[in-house]
């Protein structure tokens, strides 16, 4: 039976002994309440995808040309075959 409670430094001492000066007990003032501004994430997504849509498409800079056979074989995941 505790005949008071211990401060944090008493109890700190009890756990880890006397301690070092690189630690030492300090008191945090609380957190500030967060603040809800009334937009969920599916506002949020809502929102993003009208934006994306309003958007002017991108010009194509340069034409689309043909993959050689070699890309295509390496874009299968197959190496090209040897000229022989």
């Amino acid at each position: 039976m505790r005949l008071r409670p211990l401060s944090e430094a008493e109890a700190y001492a009890r756990c880890y002994g006397e301690g070092d000066d690189n630690v030492r007990a300090v008191k945090l003032e609380p957190r500030r309440p967060r603040i809800f501004r009334g937009v969920s994430g599916e506002d949020l997504r809502r929102a993003f995808e009208s934006r994306l849509r309003k958007r002017e498409p991108e010009s194509v800079s340069e034409p689309f040309t043909e993959m050689s056979a070699s890309d295509e074989a390496l874009s299968d995941g197959h190496k090209p075959a040897a000229a022989a």
